[in-house]
């Protein structure tokens, strides 16, 4: 009998330790996060000092992160803003549709980087569908297809 009531004290010593390490840890993890320790406007400005890139790779850094940039939408609209000289029609439209200034980014940013090469002559010499770049395309709507041509032709 008192083998095993020394087996079970000995089986929750190092619980009890591995506990305060789990504790020790969470409490570094939070020191070093400074979303939880600064305020708000802080936080806002060091994230706005980010590239989209930049933003979109510190949203997956941790939760706190992730929702601090996710849910921020002045964040988001000056990338928009950006991306609206390339793509107003559609920016414009997503903004109609009550989309919020980070889902417009997420639906417009390829777009508006393969809709700016075709616009600023990148694909004008190409003689076939085979030399375009695959990687690179995007699905674009009759209206974006009018806005290339009509470069095309002013060229």
């Amino acid at each position: 009998m008192q083998k095993n009531s020394k087996r079970n004290n000995n089986s929750r010593a190092p619980a009890l330790e591995v506990n305060s390490v789990d504790t020790e840890t969470e409490r570094n993890k939070s020191q070093n996060n400074f979303v939880e320790l600064l305020p708000l406007e802080v936080t806002f400005k060091i994230f706005s000092q980010l590239d989209i890139r930049s933003l979109c790779r510190a949203s997956v850094t941790c939760r706190s992160w992730n929702y601090a940039i996710r849910n921020s939408d002045s964040l988001w609209k000056p990338h928009c803003l950006t991306v609206r000289t390339v793509c107003q029609r559609e920016i414009d439209g997503d903004l109609e549709r009550g989309y919020s200034w980070r889902v417009i980014l997420l639906r417009n940013y390829q777009k508006s980087k393969v809709k700016h090469e075709w616009l600023s002559g990148r694909y004008s010499n190409i003689s076939s569908p085979v030399s375009l770049p695959e990687k690179i395309m995007y699905p674009m709507d009759a209206d974006t297809w009018g806005e290339i041509l009509e470069a095309e032709l002013e060229r």
